[in-house]
């Protein structure tokens, strides 16, 4: 991959890497500013079924922040848009869907199916 294609990778995941932090101390910042005390159980539990869907949500970005983090290395050890499994270069196209990708379409194609009859 060239320069300029892996500075623009480089610039999209710090990108996604700042947004990611961002949601994450809004969601403290919300959190410490919310008051606890609601007279109506029905408000509590509404309440509390939004908080715990924000924390699985921030819980799912930050295993995303890892896999950011990962990319942003691999772009430093010149090994970013290389399959691990195969060694084969990962398309651009599938680079622009999901930039902290580390399998070819092939092998994720084949480790879904993979898990598909393996599951149970």
């Amino acid at each position: 991959m060239d320069k300029e294609k892996k500075d623009y990778f480089r610039q999209r995941l710090e990108k996604m890497l700042d947004d990611v932090l961002s949601e994450a101390d809004k969601t403290l910042t919300e959190m410490i500013g919310q008051n606890d005390r609601y007279p109506d159980p029905t408000d509590r539990a509404s309440a509390e079924s939004d908080r715990s869907f924000e924390l699985r949500i921030r819980d799912r970005e930050r295993r995303l922040l890892t896999k950011i983090k990962s990319a942003i290395g691999r772009i430093d050890n010149d090994d970013f848009g290389v399959c691990d499994n195969c060694g084969n270069d990962i398309s651009i196209e599938r680079l622009e869907v999901r930039p902290v990708a580390t399998l070819c379409i092939d092998c994720k194609t084949k480790q879904e199916n993979h898990e598909k009859t393996h599951a149970g």
